[in-house]
């Protein structure tokens, strides 16, 4: 059997709202011969009967219990006959002819490993989604010496991978359950002697920050912090970690204190609070590490 063009794995929580329009904005076949997930990480909004009802032609897997983005897209590599791996998030609109754009773009690079796409909020505004650095690099010195390419990682919402590469390198860290994964995948795809690319002829819309609804915004400050220092503790050494870990509670006591003195002085309060409930929870996170 001759592989298919590419293998299009999407990872669902509880988004019943945007996964049918998801895969709708897939259209039709066309050019690119391709096959489509859907993991399901024990959805309880009816996002499985969507899937099963309505697109038939979707690869569907169920899992018992939320076993995270990372191993839920592992899951699914020995599955894959694509030579390429999409992995798109559920609330996402994927704009015309997006799949033969990214498969040419990767054809025609050889050196790029990995690419992202570009990203817009649904207003048409550009989303931030390509990093020249990793967090905390300043910090961290020889232990990013000899990366090939300009960029450091993309946002994993939209991007695209070659098969072979993702399966030598054993998949995503599954460590990582929701954030931090794509600049881990990233960093451990330019240690394989490849770039990471960014296709800016393919727009994906991107709506964001769907299956975290329901999650409380000073809990998901600490998961993204969680995250970040599993990242630094995978790749940099000690003493980097500990100058990151002081700067960034320095930061986070000075925010917390100046948000309080001006808090009466402020005339968006409840935006002013969010940011203090975000520093609390960087600094309740970061205050027990010890290095």
């Amino acid at each position: 059997m001759d592989p298919l063009d590419v293998s299009i794995i999407i990872v669902n929580y509880n988004t019943a709202d945007f996964i049918g329009m998801c895969l709708e904005s897939l259209g039709p076949e066309g050019e690119v011969s391709r096959e489509v997930f859907v993991i399901d990480n024990a959805s309880g909004d009816g996002s499985v009967e969507i899937v099963r009802d309505r697109h038939p032609w979707v690869h569907l897997i169920v899992n018992g219990q939320n076993r995270g983005f990372a191993a839920a897209n592992n899951q699914i590599l020995p599955l894959c006959h694509g030579r390429y791996l999409f992995f798109l998030n559920p609330d996402v609109l994927v704009g015309e002819k997006a799949l033969e754009r990214c498969i040419q773009f990767m054809d025609a690079n050889p050196e790029v490993g990995l690419a992202g796409t570009r990203l817009t909020n649904p207003d048409g505004s550009l989303q931030e989604s390509v990093s020249r650095r990793y967090p905390g690099q300043r910090f961290a010195g020889p232990e990013m010496d000899g990366l090939k390419g300009a960029i450091a990682c993309v946002q994993g919402s939209s991007m695209i991978a070659r098969t072979e590469l993702i399966r030598r390198i054993g998949g995503f860290d599954e460590d990582f359950s929701l954030y931090g994964e794509d600049q881990d995948l990233c960093l451990r795809v330019r240690r394989e002697g490849y770039e990471i690319g960014y296709i800016d002829s393919v727009n994906v819309v991107h709506f964001g920050g769907q299956s975290e609804r329901q999650t409380r915004q000073d809990e998901v400050w600490k998961k993204k912090t969680r995250a970040e220092y599993l990242f630094y503790r995978k790749h940099y050494r000690p003493q980097a970690i500990g100058r990151i870990r002081r700067a960034d509670l320095l930061k986070a006591c000075f925010r917390i204190a100046t948000l309080t003195l001006t808090m009466p002085l402020i005339g968006n309060r409840e935006r002013a609070e969010g940011k203090r409930a975000k520093y609390w929870a960087i600094y309740e996170v970061l205050k027990p590490m010890r290095w």
